[in-house]
């Protein structure tokens, strides 16, 4: 087999592209994988009845209609339509080579598999993978001697050395099992690597039980969220923490779980967020003060009952794949920090800050929390309240050094870009980590923070700034 298929760690599969940011299947959610660092795109592919292939996943349209049934030209009307994605397997084959992607093909029509085979070929992709759950089709690229390693998709059930039976690749699809990974025994890989069979692991969005996962002998790991397969730490290009402002407004809705669940997962260290009070007491997770730019409701935050937030849909002004996300509350989004093991940076907008402190408290995470807000009343009450708390103070609000870190005795001192870098050494000297804020994307600005050196860097894009960080060490 080729050399490609002994990877020093699995490849990322993304799971119809990076179908937690973009419907499934769509040229979205395979630019996305792109950015997310897949090293292959699954795709689903199907056959028209004019006998183009067509990358979907369902056998009908919404409306009923079955891909089989209908020409290309009818498939691309009812998927405009129907605002569904249906795209021709050639404008992804050409995506993909484009943006170096490997391609792994789910075949859904065994019809279609030699047809997959020769496009492959035809776009002179040399990084592919051809899988099917009909063993039909496995055994139709085998006859034709296929180019390509083949892979047989083994539902929850099968026996898979029985199932994958001539296939070079088991690809278990076992992602419904409560604890799948207790299955992948030695003596699972034994017989595998005694049958000269790879394996490929079915798409995982759980941290847990990624974390079991990625350190396994296996080829490659699927996943709708393809950054959380192997996590970026910046610690392996430099001594620094990346502060994700607003969660991950690259890929998600600003101020949402999906945000801070896409940062967390790609392996960034801390989430930036805002709190008001609502009416009830309720601490809501929203940037503004009011609902105009961020939800479709309208009115002021604090004037509003968490009820009638619930209510409220925060992603469809996004993107429609976001649509029915909710604002969350402080709670959300500390139980999202704790599963993940990571770090928040609260920022009081009209928050009650005892209520504040009472929630992060609740969970545990004061060590994994630092705290401010412009009104250097809430963050006084806070410190008062709670000695131990960490609390951020901006060296722009301040005259001077030394009034700066005599303020609420801060374990935090942000600067701007454009502040004097030659201030950090007297500020860890006195117990506070300079940190940079920088809500742009211009290269020359992450040169200078990344010369500069400060223990955090606050960011709007961390994800153009850790690919930036990427290609500067390599």
């Amino acid at each position: 087999m080729s050399d490609w298929l002994s990877p020093a760690r699995p490849y990322v599969i993304a799971h119809r592209g990076a179908s937690a940011y973009a419907p499934d299947c769509s040229i979205e959610a395979y630019e996305k994988a792109a950015r997310l660092g897949a090293d292959f795109w699954e795709v689903d592919i199907r056959r028209a009845a004019c006998g183009t292939l067509i990358t979907y996943h369902d056998a009908a349209l919404p409306d009923g209609r079955a891909i089989a049934d209908l020409t290309s030209d009818e498939i691309a009307e009812a998927a405009r339509q129907l605002a569904v994605p249906a795209v021709p397997f050639t404008t992804i084959l050409a995506l993909a080579v484009d943006l170096g992607a490997g391609i792994y093909a789910d075949i859904k029509d065994a019809s279609a598999a030699l047809p997959v085979m020769k496009a492959l070929e035809a776009h002179g992709i040399t990084r592919a993978i051809l899988g099917a759950f009909d063993p039909k089709a496995v055994a139709a690229l085998e006859a034709a001697q296929c180019p390509y390693p083949r892979a047989a998709l083994v539902p929850i059930g099968a026996d898979p050395f029985e199932h994958a039976k001539g296939a070079d690749i088991i690809h278990l699809c076992w992602e419904s099992l409560e604890r799948p990974q207790d299955l992948l025994t030695p003596a699972f890989f034994a017989c595998a690597e005694r049958l000269g069979q790879k394996v490929v692991l079915w798409h995982e969005e759980d941290p847990h039980r990624m974390a079991d996962l990625r350190h396994l002998p296996v080829l490659g790991i699927c996943s709708d969220r393809p950054e959380m397969v192997h996590p970026f730490d910046a610690r392996a290009y430099a001594e620094i923490e990346i502060v994700c402002h607003r969660g991950a407004p690259e890929f998600a809705p600003e101020n949402t779980v999906e945000g801070a669940i896409c940062a967390f997962g790609a392996g960034f260290d801390v989430v930036e967020l805002d709190v008001h009070s609502l009416r009830d007491g309720v601490l809501a997770v929203i940037h503004d003060d009011s609902f105009d730019r961020t939800t479709d409701g309208r009115g002021m935050v604090a004037w509003s009952t968490s009820e009638e937030v619930a209510r409220l849909d925060a992603g469809a002004w996004y993107a429609p794949q976001y649509s029915g996300t909710k604002v969350p509350s402080l709670d959300d989004l500390l139980e999202v920090t704790k599963t993940y093991g990571g770090k928040l940076y609260v920022e009081l907008k009209k928050a009650d800050p005892s209520a504040v402190l009472a929630a992060v408290r609740a969970k545990g995470l004061m060590d994994q929390c630092f705290f401010w807000a412009f009104d250097y009343q809430r963050l006084a009450a806070l410190r008062a309240e709670a000695p131990e708390a960490q609390i951020m103070i901006r060296r722009q609000d301040l005259p001077d050094l030394d009034t700066a870190l005599a303020t609420l005795r801060p374990a935090v001192l942000e600067f701007t870009a454009d502040e004097d870098f030659g201030e950090f050494a007297r500020c860890r000297a006195a117990g506070a980590r300079p940190m940079i804020a920088y809500m742009g994307r211009d290269p020359k600005v992450f040169d200078k923070i990344l010369d500069a050196a400060p223990d955090l860097a606050n960011l709007h894009f961390p994800f153009l700034f850790r690919d930036h960080l990427r290609a500067r060490q390599s």
